[in-house]
């Protein structure tokens, strides 16, 4: 069963490398193409994610270095993969080809100047998380002691994305930031969340936050983190999956996807070490779910809440 694949960091780490990876096959490289292929990921979501540590003055040219990147190492040299640059451009995929889109996790990369986001729309770019876990100049992250909003320039990003026809990400935000999106986010998405009432982490959304997503006619994406899918010790894929079903039982089983986070992750649920062993989640839903559920987690449930046609 094809899946939809919303968040993973291998461009953070060919650029680390500095060219010495090969996106399609070396092993260091958890979402490398052939396990992804192996895994039947048929669209790849990639991350341009700048750490907090890089000088602000440079964030902007390594969010651009990642691009390219994803251009030279990961398009270039693969012609099975496929850019993703518009919406439409999911159904026009063929057999053998893989989908690739990118993302942008935290707009600290473009300090105040929103051309550096049309910039980034411009290249491909269809889904802003706004923060990573702290606070920049458009809001507080998840992790941020303060736990404030969303500021002026915050909400003129959310606004320009709405413009765009772009995802905002809540997966990073604070509480109160998130509140401040879903009041006006036309396209609200957490791309690799997990609920809070099954893992009390503070990445994690809380069953009120669901709602507010599920009424908004946005998706939740579940990650494979062990520490937002358990609180202690080893995590399995039915771990995972109690995830799935809490917010089935809140309303969403319409409105849930996948979203591993894979090589931005050091530790493992047990069974999904790497995209080969996607279809070993698959194969677990199927134990509980239908097989259109089960597609709908896998990828027909973002294709039907994407902008241009969501209902």
């Amino acid at each position: 069963m094809n899946i939809i694949d919303l968040h993973c960091d291998v461009l953070y780490k060919l650029r680390e490398s500095k060219g010495s990876l090969r996106f399609a096959d070396s092993p260091e490289l958890q979402a490398n193409k052939t396990r992804l292929q192996n895994g039947r990921v048929k669209v790849q979501c990639f991350a341009i994610f700048v750490e907090p540590h890089i000088h602000s003055e440079q964030k902007f040219q390594v969010a651009l270095e990642q691009v390219d990147y994803f251009y030279q190492e990961v398009l270039g040299k693969n012609p099975d993969m496929v850019h993703i640059k518009e919406w439409a451009d999911f159904d026009r995929l063929k057999i053998g080809q893989t989908g690739a889109m990118l993302t942008l996790e935290g707009v600290d990369v473009i300090g105040n100047d929103l051309m550096k986001l049309r910039t980034l729309y411009r290249l491909g770019v269809r889904s802003v998380g706004l923060t990573w876990n702290f606070a920049n100049l458009a809001a507080d992250g998840a992790e941020e002691p303060r736990g404030a909003g969303l500021t002026m320039l915050g909400k003129e990003i959310v606004q320009l994305n709405n413009q765009y026809k772009v995802l905002t990400d809540v997966s990073h935000l604070s509480e109160k930031a998130f509140w401040d999106v879903m009041e006006i986010a036309d396209y609200p998405i957490a791309s690799h969340s997990n609920a809070k009432t099954i893992c009390d982490h503070p990445r994690n959304l809380t069953d009120e936050q669901a709602l507010a997503m599920f009424k908004k006619g946005g998706m939740i994406h579940v990650v494979y983190f062990p520490p937002f899918v358990k609180e202690k010790g080893e995590a399995s894929i039915g771990d995972l999956v109690k995830h799935i079903d809490h917010f089935c039982s809140l309303g969403g089983v319409k409105q849930i996807g996948l979203g591993s986070d894979f090589d931005g992750i050091s530790q493992f649920v047990n069974g999904l070490e790497d995209a080969s062993k996607s279809q070993n989640l698959i194969n677990e839903l199927l134990k509980y779910y239908s097989e259109d559920e089960v597609r709908g987690f896998a990828s027909q449930n973002f294709l039907d809440h994407r902008p241009g046609v969501r209902r």
